[in-house]
């Protein structure tokens, strides 16, 4: 007998009704429902990127972010209903009386939810899960005098949560590699370019821009790592019962406990999870969405800094985010080019960043088993740190593919700054010549104070070099100072360091993301 849906796929076997089961996330909702309030916060639109896709029931082209796909309340709900059949697909396995026409029936109707109708039983009886039961019911009447036999609303809910939290990640790493790839490319092509280096956000010894760009890549490979390790610590919350004793399976099965732990494994796996969690209340632990949501935080942590960076930056015209042919910057100033997409990260990732302690309050404040006072908060909190998140990574896509850099204004702060950084440098030649270190010290620091009084006091260039020149003590290196001038020669090991943390950090990281975007990103504003 053939699955009447594609999802999940299920076969009939002689040997049970279970023999092959595959379960996914939806690619994208089946039905336009009319939202229940609190989930229409999963659809805010940021500047997300876009799936098209085909509605064959309504013939309709349709755009849809993927995040908020899996977010929609009609992926969640169709979720819902595969849980309900795979449960008793399971059970079915193991020797509980339910028939097969009965997971047919289930499975047929999974995916055509009557969405009004389930809104007006929710408006009924208070309880989104119970609405469901009732209507899934009506849809299917063999197999309504079993539905959600012997579970809890958390077995629906907290096991979509934690598919959809995994599924989150697994959205959000590609981006993330993107971001690193198209870094990683601007890193290597301005690995010689030596540039002011800023501490205390004063000029400091000089750096190259690829360097400086290696630093935000560094940060960027600590968050691929943790939340690769924080999507696969996800585990699945299985079939628990009520207050997570497994009393309501273990009567089932006739106090059978061996079955009730093959039932536990085996939805489990089934689900697409390796583990489940050994121990629950009533739901898993709150602490799950913390670890969560603290990668994503960290994320928009980095994000906000390499963002900040890059809008210091666009001040000193050194370096900018991509500005189009029509774009304007401001309604009042036609000359003006805001890095309003840097502004956007910058204005997001500090929503994103907050959200953990949201998780925080939540988790230390769960009673006993379970109270439910999380459930209208992470409805919130746990769909507007996967948006964030996404939507800061695919602008900042979209930012370091397209950055542009100003050798030229980048050479010129050098050149302003270099006649005080190359003072050590014209002491070791003076001494080399023959020369006293104190007196040469002296010398450089009168000719300094006076330089240093024309930038400040009258405006005009550091002319610190021209005084050197000028002076008849410094005369057994001048025809060293062009060289001593060099700017490449104060940079240090940065352009070997690029090009050593590329092939032995960033390079390895990429390997594991097989056909990342290499095109224009593009944003929706």
């Amino acid at each position: 007998m053939k699955n009447p849906t594609n999802t999940p796929e299920a076969t009939i076997s002689a040997s049970g009704f279970l023999s092959s089961f595959k379960f996914q996330v939806p690619p994208t909702p089946r039905n336009s429902p009319p939202y229940p309030v609190r989930y229409r916060i999963s659809m805010m639109r940021y500047s997300l990127s876009t799936i098209t896709i085909r509605n064959p029931k309504y013939n309709l082209l349709t755009n849809f972010s993927t995040l908020i796909t899996i977010l929609a309340i009609v992926c969640k709900d169709t979720i819902f209903a595969d849980f309900s059949a795979l449960a008793f697909c399971c059970e079915n396995e193991l020797g509980l009386a339910i028939k097969p026409e009965q997971i047919v029936e289930m499975e047929a109707h999974v995916d055509d939810i009557d969405f009004n109708a389930t809104a007006k039983e929710e408006k009924a009886t208070r309880h989104d899960v119970m609405a469901h039961v009732h209507v899934f019911g009506e849809q299917c009447p063999l197999a309504a005098p079993i539905i959600h036999l012997g579970a809890t609303s958390c077995y629906v809910g907290d096991n979509t949560d934690l598919l959809v939290l995994r599924q989150g990640f697994d959205i959000l790493l590609p981006k993330l590699a993107g971001v690193i790839q198209r870094l990683a490319k601007f890193a290597y092509e301005n690995r010689n370019l030596p540039t002011l280096g800023f501490t205390h956000l004063q000029p400091a010894q000089l750096t190259t821009v690829g360097k400086r760009a290696t630093l935000w890549l560094q940060d960027l490979l600590m968050d691929e790592r943790a939340i690769h390790r924080a999507r696969n610590d996800l585990k699945f919350r299985g079939v628990k019962g009520t207050t997570g004793t497994q009393a309501s399976f273990f009567q089932l099965f006739n106090g059978d406990a061996k079955k009730v732990k093959q039932l536990d494994a085996l939805v489990t796996k089934m689900a697409g999870f390796e583990k489940h969690y050994t121990v629950t209340g009533q739901t898993y632990s709150r602490k799950v969405d913390i670890e969560c949501l603290n990668v994503l935080s960290s994320l928009g942590a980095t994000v906000h800094k390499i963002c900040t960076d890059i809008r210091l930056l666009a001040n000193m015209k050194e370096i900018e985010e991509p500005f189009e042919s029509t774009q304007i910057g401001s309604s009042a100033m036609p000359y003006k080019r805001n890095p309003m997409r840097s502004e956007r990260c910058c204005s997001v990732a500090r929503h994103l960043m907050i959200l953990v302690n949201n998780t925080l309050h939540t988790a230390a404040t769960q009673w006993m088993e379970r109270t439910l006072d999380d459930s209208a908060n992470r409805r919130l909190v746990l769909a507007e740190a996967y948006l964030s998140a996404d939507s800061i990574l695919i602008t900042l896509e979209n930012i370091t593919e397209g950055l542009v850099v100003y050798p030229k204004v980048i050479a010129r702060h050098v050149a302003q700054e270099l006649p005080f950084m190359s003072a050590e440098n014209i002491i070791m030649a003076m001494v080399k010549a023959g020369g006293d270190r104190q007196v040469c010290h002296e010398k450089i620091r009168v000719l300094s104070q006076e330089a240093g009084a024309q930038v400040k006091q009258h405006g005009l260039d550091n002319d610190l070099v021209d005084r050197i020149r000028k002076d008849p003590y410094f005369a057994p290196i001048l025809s060293q100072l062009d060289t001593l001038l060099d700017p490449s020669t104060f940079v240090g090991r940065a352009p070997e360091q690029v090009v050593e943390f590329l092939e032995e950090e960033v390079y390895p990281v990429l390997k594991n993301y097989k056909g990342l975007e290499t095109g224009k990103v593009e944003l929706n504003i």
